[in-house]
Order: structure tokens, then sequence, then C-alpha cells
């Protein structure tokens, strides 16, 4: 099973976005180097705490910096752009950076809806199935006769996937036989049923022979149990202040979450990332073996907001040595 990154370039309280972007690449080169197979970033907007918004631009920053890993999106919002331009983008990148480049496509706004106006976005009725076809082909190679082509682009092939955190991305990942990848990280509910129907309902393309599921889990390594869950408290507090009206650069973490945002606020949001490996490497590992068990990933992709740079990149650290120990016990 491979591993990989999820990165929302996560800006700490007390820091910047240049900064936060610096610590992005210093965590996708050390990433590297522990054999984590991509480095996904996400499109956000108007969050102070989420430094990756003009998403391929640090895209290319990121893949500039590092030398093997596959980079790319998880992932671009394509209602909020032209397909054309995504494209082109991604072609540009694909040009720069050949057999590197993912571009992963989600249906929600990554933002609200004075995001959607300043984005321009259209707000007439969705048309996301047909943006994702109208991409791929542009992406594809060349069309006689096509009225517009995208150059850089076209013929790049860069490898489509379909993001989601409900039944609709699943369904429309299996028809028209793309990977996929679930937001199990944040939104769970709809996970089983998600894997199910992709899994069920998988149509063989020129893309993909089989379905290629990718779960994301969040992760919190420490030392101890104990520090593993204090580092944790950021992306809680984080995710209270979100569904607070709130967000906020990444809070520093505490000792006791229940005392800063209370008991109920904790369970929802604990419902919400009960996707999580937290602690020793111990506990991290039997959570990750416990998901791999149950859902069969092809692929796990990992995220974790935390406020410690230094710390975010031991987390990591100790998540690839626990899923390489994996992968060896696995083979023995």
């Amino acid at each position: 099973m491979r591993y990989s990154v999820l990165d929302l370039a996560p800006v700490p309280d007390g820091q910047d976005a240049r900064t936060a972007i610096a610590n992005s690449v210093a965590l996708a080169k050390a990433a590297e180097g522990w054999g984590y197979h991509r480095y996904w970033l996400a499109e956000h907007h108007n969050m102070p705490g989420i430094a990756s918004a003009a998403t391929s631009v640090l895209i290319g920053h990121i893949a500039d910096a590092t030398r093997t890993m596959r980079i790319g999106a998880g992932g671009i919002m394509l209602p909020n752009h032209a397909p054309l331009a995504i494209a082109e983008q991604f072609g540009t990148l694909a040009t720069i950076h050949p057999g590197r480049i993912d571009l992963g496509l989600g249906r929600a706004p990554g933002g609200d809806m004075a995001v959607a106006r300043a984005l321009r976005r259209g707000l007439e009725q969705d048309r996301f199935p047909e943006d994702v076809m109208e991409l791929i082909h542009y992406l594809g190679d060349a069309r006689p006769g096509a009225p517009v082509a995208a150059h850089p682009g076209q013929g790049t092939h860069v490898p489509v996937w379909i993001l989601g955190s409900s039944l609709y991305g699943a369904q429309l990942a299996a028809h028209l036989g793309l990977p996929y990848a679930f937001a199990s990280h944040f939104a769970p509910d709809a996970l089983d049923q998600a894997v199910e129907i992709y899994r069920d309902r998988f149509e063989p393309s020129e893309h993909l022979e089989r379905p290629y599921f990718m779960l994301a889990a969040n992760v919190f390594a420490a030392e101890t149990d104990a520090e593993g869950a204090r580092l944790r408290s950021s992306m809680q507090q984080a995710f209270a202040n979100l569904r607070t009206g709130k967000p906020g650069k990444l809070p520093a973490p505490v000792d006791d979450i229940e005392a800063v945002i209370g008991p109920d606020m904790t369970r929802m949001v604990n419902h919400a990332l009960r996707v999580t490996a937290t602690g020793s490497k111990t506990s991290v590992r039997a959570a990750l073996s416990e998901m791999q068990a149950r859902y069969a990933p092809d692929e796990l992709i990992l995220t974790g907001q935390i406020h410690d740079p230094g710390a975010r990149q031991r987390s990591f650290q100790i998540a690839a040595e626990v899923l390489s120990d994996m992968a060896e016990a696995k083979a023995a």
C-alpha cells in the first residue's frame, strides 16, 4: 500500500503565509526521503489559516523543490474554474515536471457564497460531470477539428482523480473509470457506503483497469500518546472555529481541549475527525492497521494540521516508519 501526504499549508498562530509555505517545502523534501509517494495540496479560499489557495502555483513551487515524488491537487474545486484554464495550468506543470503531476477534482466550492461571488463563479446548475470530461479531453490527445485546444496541456494525459465526501463522487468516479479519493479525514459518515459503491460499480476505462481507492486519514504521531493528543488539539480547535464561523490561523495546542471548546463541541469535532491515528508509534500502528484491515485502500493519504513545524515533520516521519514496517511485515 502506497502512502502519501495531503497538505493544506497551515498557517500557525503567530506566523505568516510566507513561513507556512516554507514549512510545506521543508516537509515535502523530508517526506520524499521517507518514502511518501505523493504530496497533494488543497484549494481553500478566504481562510487565514490555509496558504494553499493558489493551488497550482504552490504545486509548481513544491515540485521545483522535490525530485521524484508525485505532486498534485487534492484537490482543485473545479466549479470555481473554467476547465480550459485548469488544463492549461496543469498541462504547464506536467510539461515542466513530466510524469510527476496529479490532478484531483472536487465539486465543493472551497469557500462560502461570498467567495463564490468573488471568484466570479457561475451559480447555474451543476455541470461537474461535463466539466470533468471537458478537462480530460483537453489533457488528452489532439482532436482533429476541435475549436479549442490546451497549449500546454494537450497530450500530457495528467492523471485525473475524483475526490468526494459523499456518494456522488463515488458514483461518478466509478462511472468514468477514474481513481477515487474519499475525504474521510473530516467527513467520514458516508465512507463505508461510498467505498462499496465505487468498487461495485466501477467500469474499466482507458484511464484505469480496476478501481483504485485512496483513504484520507489524520495523523498526530509523537513519542507518547499524551503528546500526540496535545498535537491533535490544534486541529480540533481549528475545526471548531470553522464550524462556528470563526476561521483563523492554526491555534497553539492545549492540554485540555474540552476546557477550550466545551464538551458538546468536542464530541462533534471528534466524530468528524474520527478517522485519525493519534499518539505513540504503537498507537498509530494500531489505528492505521485497523483502517487498512477495514477498507483495504490501495493508497493512504495522511494529513495533520500541527502547530509546530518540527512536530509536524516528526509526526509524518513516525507515520512513514509505521507504514514501512507494516509493509515489511505483510511481505514477510
